[in-house]
């Protein structure tokens, strides 16, 4: 945030002005006095108005409400943001809440990552260690992972009937990596991905000793 100018008969009168304007309490300010003011003679002649340029504190967690809030109006969605910033963890998790979710959501989600994506480099531009952040709206990526896990299943018992591999559709690497994971355990079929992102997509095919039989 950029220094803003605060004049008052005194420096802590500015300060005062400084904190009502800002909306912020002393400790997530920082200035610098410009001009100590003086009373002048008797309190009149001669007078100067004290003068501070002052600025909030840098926080990663109202900076990137600044951004989204710059973001959302000039895409004009009314869209309610909830921010969650696990500092020890270097998590920080996003939630979106508004009547067009579908919007921000996009097509698989592609809108929604692409998202995500932006504001990780907005909250990394500055930051000494890597925050990791992840984006979500009306629980948008649990119920894509239920759907994937449950695609992963039925295309493993496809493969299990049919003996013959199984090419999902192109998936990002969040996406291809719950895709493993569902069948990780899985006796008959292994996965493998292949491909270049953003088109890199899983392959499902029976073991090689199962296909040996």
């Amino acid at each position: 945030m950029e220094y803003i100018e605060i004049s008052a008969k005194t420096v802590d009168d500015a300060i005062t002005q400084a904190l009502i304007k800002l909306g912020v309490t002393s400790d997530k300010i920082e200035y610098e006095v410009i001009e100590k003011g003086s009373s002048g003679l008797f309190g009149i002649i001669g007078s100067r108005q004290a003068i501070i340029k002052v600025r909030k504190k840098f926080n990663i967690v109202d900076h990137t409400y600044e951004f989204l809030d710059k973001l959302f109006n000039a895409m004009d969605l009314d869209v309610r943001v909830t921010i969650e910033n696990d500092e020890e963890n270097r998590n920080m998790s996003i939630n979106f809440d508004g009547k067009e979710m579908g919007i921000l959501i996009g097509k698989r989600g592609q809108t929604l990552d692409s998202l995500q994506y932006i504001i990780s480099l907005v909250v990394n531009k500055d930051s000494e260690s890597y925050i990791r952040v992840k984006t979500d709206t009306e629980n948008y990526r649990e119920r894509r992972k239920a759907t994937l896990e449950t695609l992963a299943r039925n295309m493993a018992y496809k493969v299990k009937r049919s003996r013959k591999p199984v090419s999902l559709e192109p998936m990002n690497p969040y996406e291809r990596r719950i895709i493993h994971s569902a069948l990780q355990g899985d006796r008959f079929v292994e996965t493998y991905s292949e491909g270049d992102d953003p088109s890199r997509y899983v392959v499902i095919t029976l073991k090689k000793t199962k296909r040996d039989r």
